[in-house]
């Protein structure tokens, strides 16, 4: 079941109504807390545009599989997502349209980390050979695929493993990792940031680069609400309000920002 809520523009009579996806990547709660104070912007900013008032509900997937298949098939009528999320669902309904997508410090690019114990005698990926891994949810753009490739590329596939598992979240991932559970695992930089400030005992053994995350519009979409979107966005980088989803607003994007993540998720095949 989705977690939802509904946020509503202060305006005269309602006039359109917006379903925003995503799905959780960390705890469902954190999610709804990040996205609420940005979609009551959005929503006050795309009213005073379209001179209608426009309210946005939201709907948070528990899986990253089923929010593809919301924005893939229109249940929704935008959507945050990762990079891979967004490589997938651009298969699935090529129809499917960039908004705009995150910037870190006015550029498109962040890190990912693969993580183990603090304590933890090892000191490069060729070390992992033998030992257990932890992945994130198997459509992760850092929780796996360029995890993935980073390992490949280090001369560790799956067979050299003793074995791995996909956990679902980041968060889930550092933890396990910090209490022995796994010998290393893939998580995004800040989360990992995160759980080194309240404690969870581990360090970064190898960081690597990732795309930021691009806000997409389903294909049905009406182009003129589109273009008001992307409008209130793009015009928006220094609003404080935006620095609570994007620390730097947004940048214009294109299909092609996203071919790393394309390369990474056809390595992986050979894990």
């Amino acid at each position: 079941m989705a977690f939802s809520f509904l946020v509503i523009a202060t305006a005269a009579q309602a006039q359109v109504t917006l379903t925003f996806g995503t799905y959780a990547a960390d705890k469902p709660t954190e999610t709804v807390r990040k996205y609420r104070p940005f979609l009551s912007f959005l929503a006050s900013r795309m009213t005073e545009q379209l001179g209608q008032k426009v309210t946005i509900k939201m709907t948070v997937a528990k899986e990253y599989r089923e929010g593809i298949r919301q924005l893939a098939e229109g249940n929704v009528d935008f959507a945050r997502f990762g990079p891979a999320s967004y490589v997938v669902v651009k298969q699935e309904n090529p129809d499917v349209q960039i908004v705009a997508m995150e910037s870190k410090k006015g550029k498109k690019r962040f890190k990912g980390v693969i993580v183990v114990h603090r304590d933890s005698s090892i000191q490069s990926l060729e070390d992992l050979a033998g030992l257990t891994f932890a992945f994130g949810d198997e459509l992760s753009t850092i929780g796996r695929y360029l995890a993935q490739a980073n390992l490949l590329d280090s001369g560790i596939s799956g067979s050299d493993l003793h074995s791995f598992d996909y956990l679902g979240r980041h968060d889930l991932v550092g933890e396990a990792v910090g209490v022995g559970k796994y010998s290393a695992g893939a998580l995004k930089e800040s989360t990992y940031k995160k759980l080194v400030a309240k404690g969870v005992p581990i360090r970064v053994l190898t960081s690597f680069e990732n795309v930021t995350k691009p806000w997409l519009a389903s294909a049905q979409l009406d182009p003129a609400i589109v273009e008001a979107m992307r409008s209130v966005m793009l015009s928006a980088q220094n609003e404080e309000i935006v620095r609570r989803v994007s620390k730097n607003g947004f940048i214009a994007s294109e299909d092609s920002d996203y071919d790393i993540v394309r390369d990474a998720i056809e390595k992986s095949r050979s894990f």
